[in-house]
């Protein structure tokens, strides 16, 4: 497999996306394919530190527009040092979430102008698009509960928990978003039923991302 892939992983919250990127990346890294696994916010040592301030818990607040600019800080450093230089490396990329995130939860969520969002994500990403995207659809009540009995154990100061928090109705409308961006671009979006078990997931997954890289 010798071919450099830009693949996604996009979903509300609960979905088990980031799941799916580690058994994926797990597997790449069993078979010796040059791959790297990364995410947003985070990936790079400054996207880390912006990562903190955007989703653990805190007592300040943040307004949308603030947020915005943050996500696309942290994309910036993450495009220009970890996805560019791994695909001029002929290596498949795993993002876990990526620009149109953006657009679900800080356009249709937070109710910021969607095509400013888009012309941010050019500029942050020097139009870099993905090539394949995988949206892993759940309902939103299931999805929360999920993400939140997930949380449980974990300490308060250690959660990512602030998107979490927010009202089902802002959750229903990033889910309906990331619908209307998948039937936007029937040929870059892959549905995939969050629903169903991990193993199930796993397997069709990686079956659509073989025939990807040996077509």
């Amino acid at each position: 497999m010798d071919m450099a892939c830009f693949v996604t992983f996009e979903g509300p919250e609960g979905s088990g996306k980031t799941t799916q990127v580690k058994m994926i990346a797990e597997l790449l890294k069993q078979k010796s394919i040059p791959h790297v696994a990364t995410e947003e916010p985070g990936g790079t040592p400054l996207g880390i530190k912006i990562r903190e301030v955007l989703l653990s818990h805190q007592s300040f607040s943040i307004t949308p527009l603030a947020e915005l600019f943050l996500f696309q800080a942290a994309r910036c450093q993450h495009v220009e040092t970890i996805i560019r230089p791994a695909l001029q490396e002929n290596k498949i990329v795993l993002c876990d979430r990526f620009t149109d995130a953006t657009v679900a939860y800080q356009g249709a969520g937070r109710g910021l102008d969607k095509e400013i969002i888009r012309q941010l994500n050019n500029l942050a990403t020097l139009s870099l698009r993905p090539d394949k995207t995988f949206f892993f659809d759940i309902p939103v009540a299931e999805g929360i509960k999920r993400a939140l009995d997930r949380m449980n154990g974990e300490a308060l100061s250690l959660r990512e928990d602030r998107f979490e928090n927010e009202a089902l109705q802002f959750h229903q409308r990033v889910r309906n978003e990331y619908l209307s961006l998948a039937q936007a671009e029937p040929k870059r979006f892959i549905m995939i039923d969050a629903t169903k078990g991990i193993e199930e997931l796993h397997h069709e997954i990686w079956g659509h991302l073989c025939s990807w890289i040996e077509g």
